[in-house]
Formats: structure tokens, C-alpha cells, sequence
């Protein structure tokens, strides 16, 4: 049974992410026919490398840190408490995830850079520092941690913890006895994600960190697009890898002696409006966070989409309808990207939901070596250069059987695989919090395999899989690295017109960016806002 649920994700994984990512690394280290691994070991010695592969770790532990301190609060906030707005809030946070780096970049220079508000209002800067590039991680990645341990955390009884504090125990001694390692796997997860996204960062050390902080995915970037070194970018991808591998096996090991059996229970019930001065602090102190480092970079993006040299105006907005001219780097007017970005996001969803359902439910319970490799496997993609992966489709996927370089699938395929490893991570803590002896009732009640984990595992893990399904929308939609590479010029997604237009000069160009941003984070809250009112509507009981 396991090994049959293994099979779809196991396909999938090895022709549109192995194949295509050996085929560019064989294409860098084979010459003539002959594997030339000599430079491998110079690239390797090069104090550069050794630095560039320590700032690139050190800058990712401190963002996942970071973002940690910041986010597990907020994942209490929308776990536990209730209050107005929330669902619409929900929706806003997941926002920064889904805008391309650059903008974010730009909006983030223009609250801390030169002639930007802390610089204005007290003097301060902090573009091109490390605090610069921890602070744009939390924007990105504060969502991750707040949907991910926020969806197990809402489902976890708070009988249990209530019982601890009858038999004496102070309110942080029941959390930490009873809840926290409850929450152990799913915040592990979170971490794992963060620590991958701020691992192979790209656009913002590109645009904040200036010329004196790079990571392996800006070299990586640097040695393919600008020099052409193919050779050194496969050892620079295949050093990725291995960092990447390591940091795995270490996570496997240490959460996998945490899993337990959960009682979980409706999320609609655990949800509680504020009480005492506690509670309300904490929620008043995550909603200063989310307007500090959320709404405020996403408001400058939207002051900057109607100013103009004569004042405020819809002037870019009316220009992104308009067929473009020859000199265009669009083939269609600039608008029809919301479209695209919708259908193909769409597809994309359906195949991350799909093959990531089928992998969590067959990394449910504990197994050996090979699973646990399996469990790697899917997390790949998040820490793999996503210029190799789109040049690498572009690379294998061009002869028969697998001729997809004028095929439309083939952007939703390259934006799943970075869905799957989200379905996987927010489903499979929840499914492993299952007691095992509810699926053998069932068993013995004559259910099959298939029936007993629609009738006791779909009804416990619907809203994790509805959250899944909401991370992978939100990734679909704001897919940059790998997509630019793929997308026709007739269809052309939000993030990637939007790169467009900032890759030219002029107030206009400028000016459509801003404003396309905008409509992503309208497209995208949209989008988030109604999952969260069908969640609610359709699995709120169980």
C-alpha cells in the first residue's frame, strides 16, 4: 500500500525535477563527451566559496530564528482567538509570500534605504546590512510559520492543557509540557521551510545586500546568467544539494523522536474571543508586527502604482490595458497576466494537492531508509536553485516523449514542485497526530484501506488539506526563478510582467510594475480570502 501511494509522487519527482536538474549539472561538469571533475575541486578550495557558503548558512539560521520569535505568536493569535477581520487578515499576511522578490526588494529599500521613511523620520538606514535582509525574510516567510503550526495548532484540544493547569501547573508550564510538544513536528516544518526559502535567497540579497553580501543562489545566478560558467554553477548547485541533504537527515532524526498521537478536534471550537489583559497585549503586539513589517512595505507598493510626475492618478493602471507597441516586450497587453496567473496557478494547485496528499499519506507512519529518503526528496525543490531548474527544463524536457517547450503545462508543472513540499509539510503533522487505533477499528469493521482513510483520516485532516491547498495556490501565483525562464512571451504570468517592466527604463515602466504588483496582492488576498470562506463554510464540522 505505502509503496503504491510512493509511486505517483516518485514519477513526478523524477522526470520534471531529477531529470531535469542532472541534465544541467552533466551539462556543466561533462566536456567532450567525459565527465571533468578537475575544476570541481579548485572551485571547492576557493576562500570565496567557503565564504559565500557561510554567510549564505549563517543569514539563513538567523532569518528562521527570527522569523520564529515574530511568527509563533501570531500562530497563537489566529489558532486560539477570535476576533473581527480575522479571516480577511489571514488572507493579508499571506500576501509578501506570494510578490516576487524584486518588488519586494524595491518596497523594502524605500522604507529603509536612502531618502526612505526611517531614514526620514529618524535617521536611520539599513539597506545593504544584514538586518536589512533578516527583517525582508520575516515579511516573506511570516505567513509560512502562521498557517503551518497555526493549522495544527487550532486543532489540538485545549482540554488537554486546561486539565494540566486544574492539577496546579501555571499557564506557561502547561504550554510548555502539553502543547509545545504537540506542536513540536509542525514547528519543525515551518522551520525547515523558512531556513530552505532563506537558504537559496536570491532577489533580496541581490537588492539589499548590495555588492558585499551574496548566497550560493546569487552566485549560482552570477556564474550562469552574467558569466556563462556553466562548470562552476554545477558545483555551486551540487554544494547546494549537499548542504541541503545534510540539513534534512538532521531534521528526519530529531522530529520523527517527537511524533505522537494527537486528540484532535474542530478548529471552530478551540477559537475564543480575547480574554484578560493577557491575551489582548499579545494580539495588540501581532497586529503592530504585521502593520511594521507586512502592510508597510505592501503599502508603499501601492502608493508608488498611482503616483505619477504630476500627482496621483490611474494613469498606469490604464496603461497596463493598452496593446502593446513593437517595441514592447509583451506580445499581449500587460493585463491578460492576471488571467494566466490565475489559470495556470489553478493547475498547478490541482497537481501539488494531488501528488502531495498521496506522499504525506505514505510518510504517515514511521518506516525505514528509504522513506525517510523519499521525505528528503520532496523537500528538494525548495532548496534547489531555481535557475537550474529552469534551465534545466529547458534543457531535458525538449526532445520526444517529453517535448514540453511550447506546452502550456509546463509552467504549472515547474510551480508545483515547489507546491508539493508545502501539502507535504502541512498535512503530515496532522496526519501522523492520528491515533493509529482509529484507522484499526475501521480495519476490523471490514473497511479497506482506501474507505477507512476516507472515513477517518479525510474528516480530521480536511482543513490541513484546504491550508495546503491555499499555500500552493499563494506559491503558484508569485513562482518567479523558474517560471521567467518558461513562459511565453503571449503569456506571460504576474511576477514575470512585472520583472518586465522593472528590466526597463522610464516613470511608465516603473510606474505598470508598481501597479501589477498591486494587483497580485489583490488577486492573491482575493484568492486566499475565499479558501478561507470555503474552509470555514464546507469543513467547519466534522
Amino acid at each position: 500500500m505505502r509503496l503504491a501511494l510512493m509511486a505517483v509522487p516518485l514519477a513526478f519527482f523524477a522526470v520534471f525535477f531529477g531529470y531535469p536538474v542532472a541534465a544541467i549539472v552533466a551539462r556543466g561538469l561533462r566536456e567532450d563527451g567525459r565527465w571533468d571533475l578537475g575544476g570541481a575541486a579548485e572551485v571547492l578550495g576557493d576562500p570565496v566559496t567557503g565564504q559565500v557558503l557561510a554567510f549564505t548558512v549563517g543569514q539563513a539560521a538567523a532569518s528562521t530564528a527570527l522569523t520564529l520569535a515574530l511568527a509563533l505568536p501570531g500562530a497563537y493569535v489566529f489558532a486560539r482567538l477570535d476576533f473581527p477581520g480575522k479571516q480577511l487578515l489571514r488572507a493579508v499576511v499571506t500576501v509578501p509570500f506570494v510578490l516576487p522578490t524584486v518588488v519586494a526588494g524595491s518596497a523594502f529599500l524605500a522604507l529603509l534605504g536612502r531618502g526612505g521613511v526611517l531614514e526620514n523620520a529618524w535617521g536611520i538606514r539599513l539597506d545593504t546590512s544584514v538586518w536589512a535582509i533578516l527583517l525582508a525574510h520575516v515579511f516573506f516567510n511570516y505567513a509560512v510559520v502562521v498557517r503551518t503550526v497555526g493549522g495544527l495548532w487550532s486543532q489540538l484540544d485545549p482540554g488537554q492543557e486546561e486539565a494540566a493547569r486544574m492539577l496546579g501547573a501555571s499557564r506557561f508550564t502547561a504550554w510548555r509540557r502539553v502543547t509545545l510538544p504537540a506542536l513540536t513536528p509542525a514547528v519543525a516544518a515551518a522551520a525547515l521551510m523558512v531556513f530552505l526559502f532563506t537558504f537559496t535567497s536570491f532577489g533580496v540579497v541581490q537588492i539589499l545586500g548590495g555588492a558585499r553580501y551574496t548566497t550560493l543562489e546569487v552566485e549560482i545566478y552570477r556564474q550562469t546568467a552574467q558569466f556563462l560558467n556553466l562548470p562552476t554553477a554545477a558545483v555551486l548547485t551540487c554544494l547546494q544539494f549537499a548542504a541541503v541533504l545534510a540539513l534534512l537527515a538532521v531534521h528526519a532524526r530529531t522530529v520523527r523522536r517527537r511524533e505522537s498521537a494527537l486528540r484532535l478536534v474542530d478548529a471552530a471550537r478551540t477559537a475564543r474571543r480575547p480574554r484578560g489583559a493577557g491575551q489582548w497585549a499579545l494580539l495588540g503586539s501581532q497586529l503592530a508586527v504585521i502593520a511594521v513589517l507586512l502592510v508597510a512595505p505592501l503599502a508603499v507598493l501601492v502608493e508608488r502604482s498611482f503616483a505619477t510626475s504630476d500627482g496621483y492618478a490611474l494613469t498606469f493602471y490604464r496603461a497596463l490595458a493598452q496593446v502593446p507597441d513593437s517595441s514592447s516586450t509583451f506580445a499581449v497587453p500587460a493585463l491578460h497576466a492576471v488571467g494566466n496567473s490565475l489559470a495556470y496557478a489553478a493547475v498547478a494547485t490541482a497537481i501539488a494537492v494531488v501528488v502531495g496528499a498521496l506522499a504525506a499519506a505514505a510518510l504517515t507512519r514511521r518506516a525505514g531508509r528509504l522513506v525517510r529518503g523519499f521525505d528528503a526528496l520532496l523537500m528538494l525543490p525548495l532548496g534547489t536553485s531555481a535557475v537550474t531548474v529552469g534551465f534545466g527544463f529547458l534543457i531535458a524536457l525538449d526532445e520526444p516523449p517529453l517535448d514540453l517547450r511550447s506546452a502550456w503545462l509546463l509552467v504549472p508543472l515547474a510551480q508545483a514542485l515547489v507546491g508539493v513540499p508545502f501539502v507535504v509539510r502541512t498535512m503530515l503533522p496532522v496526519l501522523r497526530a492520528v491515533d493509529d487505533r482509529l484507522r484499526e477499528a475501521a480495519a476490523v469493521l471490514g473497511a479497506s484501506p482506501l474507505r477507512a482513510w476516507r472515513e477517518v483520516d479525510l474528516p480530521l485532516v480536511r482543513r490541513a488539506l484546504a491550508v495546503a491547498a491555499g499555500f500552493a495556490f499563494a506559491v503558484s501565483l508569485g513562482e518567479f526563478g523558474a517560471t521567467v525562464f518558461l513562459a511565453r512571451a503571449d503569456a506571460p504570468t504576474l511576477p514575470v510582467a512585472v520583472e518586465r517592466f522593472l528590466g526597463r527604463a522610464g516613470e511608465l515602466n516603473y510606474g505598470q510594475a508598481m501597479a501589477l504588483s498591486t494587483i497580485l496582492m489583490l488577486v492573491c488576498a482575493a484568492s486566499l480570502l475565499a479558501l478561507e470562506r470555503v474552509r470555514t463554510d464546507r469543513f467547519g464540522e466534522f
